[in-house]
C-alpha cells in the first residue's frame, strides 16, 4: 500500500493566508490548481509571443506540484517565512524533507518521474514562471478580496503587485496588462463584452 495520492488529497484541508481575515477561504489545492492554469498561460505567452524556449507541460507539473510539501508542514504565512535567512532556510530544509517523505510513498518505479515535479529543478526558467503565477495567484486572491469589500488585503495586494512588474519578465507583464483587468469585472459586465 502507498500513500502518496491519498497525502495528496489531504492538500484540499490546507488553508491559506492564515492571518487575514478572508471573505472567501482558499486551500493549497485549489491554489495549484490556479497557479497551474497561471504558469501555463504565461510559459504558452512566453513561448509563443516572446519566443523563449521553454519546457510548457514541465512548466505545468512543476506548477501542479509546488505545494505538496505543505501537506506535511503546513502553509507557512509569507511574513514569517521571510522573516530572516535563517528561518526561510530552515523552512525549505523542512520542505525539502517532507518532499522526500512524500516520495517514498510511491512504488520504487514511480518515484524517478514524480521527484522530477516534486522536487523541481529551481534554476529553471520553468520554475521561474511558476514563482510568478504563483506571485501572480496571491495577486488575484487580494483583488478579489478588494473587491468583495474586504480592505484586509489592500497592503498586501500593493505589495504584491510591485514584486510582480520587478520581475521584469515580459510574459507576466503581457499577462497583467491583458488578463488581469477581467478579474475586475462583474460577471454580467463579462458576458456583455
Amino acid at each position: 500500500m502507498y500513500n502518496f495520492f491519498a497525502f495528496l488529497d489531504r492538500m484540499k484541508y490546507i488553508r491559506r493566508w492564515s492571518l487575514m481575515r478572508s471573505s472567501r477561504d482558499e486551500n493549497i489545492m485549489e491554489h495549484s490548481q490556479q497557479v497551474a492554469v497561471f504558469a501555463h498561460a504565461l510559459a504558452v505567452i512566453d513561448t509563443s509571443v516572446f519566443k523563449n524556449q521553454l519546457d510548457v507541460s514541465k512548466t505545468v507539473l512543476y506548477a501542479l506540484y509546488h505545494e505538496c510539501s505543505e501537506v506535511m508542514t503546513g502553509d507557512l504565512p509569507t511574513p514569517i517565512k521571510y522573516f530572516n535567512q535563517e528561518i526561510h532556510g530552515a523552512y525549505k530544509q523542512l520542505e525539502d524533507r517532507a518532499a522526500d517523505k512524500l516520495l517514498a510513498m510511491l512504488p520504487a518505479e514511480l518515484t524517478g518521474e514524480f521527484s522530477v515535479c516534486v522536487k523541481a529543478d529551481v534554476q529553471s526558467r520553468e520554475y521561474k514562471i511558476v514563482k510568478a503565477a504563483d506571485k501572480l495567484s496571491a495577486y488575484v486572491k487580494c483583488l478579489e478580496e478588494i473587491k468583495s469589500g474586504n480592505e484586509e488585503f489592500k497592503k498586501a495586494k500593493e505589495t504584491i503587485e510591485k514584486e510582480l512588474y520587478a520581475k521584469k519578465m515580459p510574459c507576466l507583464e503581457y499577462f497583467l496588462e491583458k488578463f488581469i483587468p477581467g478579474f475586475l469585472l462583474t460577471l454580467d459586465e463579462m458576458e456583455d463584452l
